[in-house]
């Protein structure tokens, strides 16, 4: 029987990819002395926010997707951020790989507001592993699934994701807003003669400030 051990050696942004996107550098190891032609992974990988702790600004912005801070020992539950799949090529005893996972900048996807919300630290993901396991084995060649227990945790610095977004929106994020508001807003924009959009939105937030009691 093939024996799989699963570890995320480091995180970082690749530098070379066309869109956003966070390399995992992965040891395997396969520690039943059994020879590994191949291994069809996959991998889900979810967000824990329950293991860190949170600033009161942070804890104002998560409001979205976890509610107020008195409901958190309710609410504050796993989130999945993304399933990857690769091809493992063939080793014996470890092998290092890394693991490609794109990232959105889409504040409407949950994974993209908890990342924005936080100011530093480290963002706490799991990785769990599944997949076909194809190995040399002292009966001969066998084909297994990878047992449905193998995980590891990664510690994700926010200042890494930071560095991703930056290098592909830099000082910039995205809103999703419907066509209607797109058009009342370019309306807005036309009618006070504003440059930018950056303008627009400022122009309202200040009349919305003028216009609180």
């Amino acid at each position: 029987m093939v024996e799989l051990g699963f570890t995320c050696l480091d995180a970082g942004a690749d530098r070379y990819a066309a869109a956003p996107t966070l390399r995992f550098s992965m040891r395997i190891t396969e520690a039943g002395g059994n020879a590994v032609n191949a291994i069809a992974l996959r991998c889900q990988i979810r967000i824990e926010p329950q293991r860190r702790g949170y600033s009161d600004a942070e804890a104002g912005l998560l409001a979205d997707l976890f509610g107020a801070r008195s409901r958190w020992g309710e609410t504050l539950r796993p989130l999945q951020f993304a399933n990857v799949s690769m091809i493992v090529p063939g080793f014996t005893g470890s092998t290092e790989v890394d693991l490609q996972v794109p990232v959105t900048y889409d504040l409407e996807v949950a994974a993209g507001k908890y990342f924005a919300a936080l100011d530093d630290g480290e963002i706490p993901l799991l990785l769990l592993f599944s997949g076909t396991v194809f190995a040399r084995t002292p009966t001969g060649f066998s084909v297994e699934q990878v047992p449905w227990d193998r995980e590891a945790r990664h510690g994700l610095p926010v200042a890494v994701w930071r560095e991703l977004m930056d290098r592909y929106f830099p000082g910039e994020g995205w809103l999703r807003l419907s066509r209607d508001t797109l058009r009342d807003l370019h309306r807005f924009k036309s009618d006070q003669a504003l440059a930018t959009w950056d303008d627009t939105l400022r122009a309202l937030l200040a009349r919305a400030r003028e216009a609180a009691p």
